[in-house]
């Protein structure tokens, strides 16, 4: 039996895929399968790949016949995983030693849909533990409680699939699965959606995963088009609240998130192309004038002077 599958969706990332396959043959287990997703790469990925899981046990190698993005090589792995348990990560990122035992180990012994993780980020030579935020830790706890307050950091905030474990049960209420053809953004509407309709969730102290920041091919480096995708994802989010018994309550957190990657692109604007910046203007514009106006300042609240400028300026 298969215990864990853990799916690793590669792209463009030759130069960090041997920390990541080395650091899976430094967690595997007999009952632990590794499944890799190369979605059409332009560099030598593919090859790499090719050589390296020949290392790694119960590993498969699933390619792309052309480029689908983030959210649909992760739905690749999804669909082949035998596992009970489904985890995550990054082809550029890699694990501590232990890491995927220590999850199987909270989740079986918490006996909740998911488990999220802290993390520690690496920029170069420096780490920075980052934790999630939710100050209970290794209790039971219902989903829900992970959305509000709305002018604080929680749980739907942290979006990041790789810092977790999902039970396979959930794929039959509907979730995990990721929204095919987002190119940025895709884990919001899936957060969104495990805290909505997920039963139980945990959250432990383990930071076993090093999430690898400032990757020149990583999409959130990269000024196109392809990252005004947050939009679509966002706008899922809405249109989904839309249907909750307690969408009304939710509603305010939802379009501060949304208000805040709004005002964080505009002002990074720079980096984009002139087109790809006027359109970003044009679809900030439309999406802030589509909340009600008192929605709008309810979830503004709090946020510091220059992103309220910002946001009021384009909405105006």
């Amino acid at each position: 039996m298969t215990t864990l599958s853990v799916i690793v969706p590669c792209y463009n990332i030759e130069a960090y895929v041997s920390d990541t396959v080395r650091s899976l043959v430094n967690n595997a287990r007999e009952d632990f399968e590794f499944i890799f997703v190369e979605d059409c790469s332009r560099d030598r990925t593919s090859e790499a790949l090719t050589a390296l899981t020949a290392k790694l046990p119960h590993s498969t190698l699933l390619r792309h016949e052309q480029n689908r993005g983030l959210a649909s090589a992760r739905n690749t792995g999804i669909d082949r995983a035998r596992g009970r348990y489904l985890t995550f990560l990054d082809g550029d990122d890699w694990l501590a030693p232990g890491h995927l035992a220590g999850l199987v180990e909270a989740i079986e012994r918490l006996g909740v849909d998911f488990v999220r993780t802290d993390h520690v980020e690496v920029t170069g030579t420096d780490r920075v533990l980052k934790r999630a935020p939710e100050g209970r830790r290794d209790e039971v706890l219902d989903p829900r409680t992970g959305i509000l307050p709305v002018a604080e950091s929680t749980m739907v905030d942290y979006p990041y699939a790789w810092a977790g474990i999902y039970d396979t049960r959930l794929l039959e209420k509907g979730l995990l699965r990721f929204p095919d053809g987002l190119r940025t953004a895709e884990d919001r509407p899936w957060i969104w959606q495990l805290h909505r309709r997920a039963a139980s969730y945990a959250v432990t102290p383990l930071h076993g995963v090093r999430y690898r920041r400032g990757v020149a091919t990583s999409l959130t480096q990269v000024g196109d088009v392809r990252q005004l995708d947050f939009f679509r994802a966002f706008d899922q989010v809405m249109s989904e609240l839309a249907h909750d018994p307690e969408a009304v309550r939710l509603r305010p957190k939802a379009i501060r998130t949304y208000a805040v990657v709004i005002a964080h692109q505009l002002r990074s604007r720079r980096r984009f192309e002139r087109p790809v910046e006027r359109e970003l203007r044009r679809m900030a514009r439309e999406a802030l004038r589509a909340f009600p106006a008192e929605d709008l300042e309810q979830a503004l609240v709090g946020l510091d002077d220059a992103r309220r400028t910002i946001l009021r300026k384009v909405s105006s």
